[in-house]
């Protein structure tokens, strides 16, 4: 391309830019700043090397290289004035900068322009205060300083919105013939004749299921009559992944490692969130979870390549996961098992339980015990009151839905821990246990529950106490209703 002269540049600037210049303006430029020319006239090639502000040969500047003194002189100090250095974390901070209190400004306005909240008399009445909030530092009305704001419209980010959403939801369900569940308030139940709606309330999300399509159906447009949603269809997937070799090595327990090198907490503690999301519908990783999460204060890198093994035997099957099949008999069963001073931390043990409807997998548990059980019968029997708990509530749960158990089996594979709760003459020799843990022989003597002998070979509560290796594992995870779906 033939080089282009400095009267053709000059010709070709003035003729597209000729007739119509832009007025300056000055109002983001500093006072001792010298005006240059770069106001009189507008080039989009070409630009001249006097007019670049700062040294045309320097890199590119990060905001993290900013921060650490990369720009020196003025004129740069004039570009970085444009990035957000720090953000406030106080209204009192955030009052000190005009572009924070211009953007402030503009929110407020757009309150009042959709008609958000309203003036009105303070009160400290805890149903008005409820939905009300105090004006913002600064931004007080001169004419009502002493009122305060109540609210029309519930908000994001706003402490009052998920309680406004839960009251105005409710409300209205309750209004349509719903009923509020007992134990779980966020669940609500229709019933017609011999079919059932139920629905599900998850902040701002909401799960139904019938029956009868045809509820489902009703229940939508009356949601939509109300509400301003969006139907995302049928429920296709919950929760996400699906797993397959083993989440944890046998021969090698995993221990605080203090020699060992540090890894980045943030980072660890992000992947052990994110597992501990998933156990929710994987009960196969579930003790090999809790048993990493014990180390986020100070990981270590051999627990960190622990928790790098259950991400891998996660993407080994993909497909497999809990099995729900309708034709079995709606029974529920409970297992109970623990393992004495599996911690080597603390020597405390682990108590297991999970509890089936039918052949169906429906809640499992895997916590480490507060105290330090002196015995197999001990840590057994404390184990089994836990399972008991969870027993109860899913009594009372299943009362939503019209349905009665009683005398329910929990399976234990002890024998000491099951006379004890069938002999009370034994009890002397379990005065050490702490009393809050005996209320599983009165519900035993209501006929709430029953405690009943299990092989250990048939004991499946074992996936959640102890890790196996690939002969025993497989078997667990298709004991508790977990197939592989390809």
């Amino acid at each position: 391309m033939p080089k282009l002269s400095e009267d053709d540049t000059d010709e070709e600037n003035s003729s597209v830019f000729s007739g119509n210049t832009p007025e300056k303006n000055d109002s983001n430029l500093d006072a001792n700043l010298n005006e240059e020319v770069a106001h009189q006239k507008r080039t989009q090639k070409n630009h001249p090397p006097q007019l670049v502000i700062g040294d045309i040969n320097s890199p590119i500047i990060t905001r993290n290289q900013s921060k650490l003194g990369g720009l020196k002189d003025l004129q740069s100090g004039l570009l970085s004035c444009f990035l957000s250095q720090i953000e406030p974390q106080k209204a009192y901070d955030a009052m000190k900068d005009p572009s924070w209190i211009e953007a402030m400004q503009e929110e407020l306005l757009q309150f009042v322009l959709q008609d958000v909240w309203m003036l009105r008399v303070h009160s400290y009445m805890g149903q008005l205060m409820k939905k009300c909030v105090f004006q913002p530092p600064g931004f007080e009305n001169p004419n009502f300083p002493d009122r305060v704001y109540k609210l029309k419209k519930a908000l994001y980010g706003l402490h009052q919105a998920p309680r406004a959403w839960y009251d105005t939801l409710s409300t209205y369900l309750l209004e349509n013939c719903f009923e509020r569940g007992i134990i779980d308030k966020t669940h609500f139940i229709q019933r017609n004749k011999k079919d059932i709606l139920l629905v599900q309330i998850y902040v701002d999300d909401i799960i139904f299921g019938s029956t009868k399509d045809q509820l489902c159906k009703e229940f939508e447009e009356l949601m939509h009559k109300r509400f301003k949603m969006s139907s995302m269809g049928e429920l296709t997937f919950f929760l996400g992944l699906q797993p397959a070799s083993t989440p944890m090595e046998t021969h090698k327990q995993i221990t605080a490692d203090l020699e060992g090198e540090d890894v980045d907490v943030h980072h660890y503690r992000s992947m052990i969130s994110s597992l501990m999301y998933l156990t929710a519908s994987r009960s196969d990783i579930m003790f090999a979870v809790c048993v990493c999460a014990r180390f986020q204060v100070r990981p270590k890198q051999s627990h960190f390549q622990a928790v790098k093994r259950i991400f891998r035997y996660i993407k080994g099957q993909p497909r497999l996961g809990l099995w729900y099949p309708h034709d079995l008999p709606f029974d529920l069963i409970a297992y109970s098992d623990s393992d004495l001073g599996g911690t080597n931390l603390d020597r405390k043990s682990t108590s297991g339980g999970c509890q089936f409807l039918g052949a169906r997998l429906v809640s499992w548990q895997c916590k480490k015990q507060t105290t330090v059980s002196t015995s197999t019968t001990e840590a057994e029997y404390i184990a089994a009151a836990s399972c008991c708990s969870q027993v109860l509530w899913i009594q009372n749960k299943m009362l939503d839905y019209g349905i009665t158990f009683l005398h329910i089996p929990i399976f234990i594979d002890n024998n000491s821990a099951i006379s004890i709760v069938h002999n009370p003459i034994k009890h002397s020799k379990t005065k050490h246990i702490e009393i809050r843990y005996h209320f599983i022989i009165d519900c035993n003597e209501k006929k709430l529950i029953q405690i009943l002998k299990v092989h250990t070979s048939n004991q499946f509560v074992d996936l959640f106490t102890k890790a196996f290796d690939v002969g025993r594992f497989p078997f667990l995870v298709t004991s508790v209703g977990m197939i592989n779906t390809e």
